[in-house]
């Protein structure tokens, strides 16, 4: 019998909340994020997993902060994508 591995890949990013413009990066290394939202009552959080799940193309169900729910450093969780894939998807948008 097989099973089928889950594929998932965690991203450590820092987020600014309260930002003039919802913005991501992806420079040496490090995952930067912008948001317009408010760090109240989790909108930050949910902002900045919809942006970085249409950064990497895919769907904002698949992109859950596992921890730093009330920090600036957070580690995502993401559903569905290898680290590899992840990283290709975050320079090729962040260049855009």
């Amino acid at each position: 019998m097989s099973r089928l591995s889950e594929t998932r890949c965690e991203l450590s990013v820092r987020v600014t909340p309260r930002s003039s413009r919802n913005k991501l990066e992806y420079t040496d290394g490090a995952l930067k994020a912008w948001v317009m939202a408010a760090p109240t009552d989790g909108q930050a959080n949910d902002a900045v997993c919809l942006l970085v799940a249409k950064a990497i193309s895919v769907p904002p169900s698949s992109v859950s902060v596992k921890r730093g729910q009330t920090s600036r450093d957070k580690l995502l969780a993401v559903e569905g994508l290898e680290m590899s894939e992840a990283l290709i998807r975050l320079g090729t948008s962040a260049s855009r």
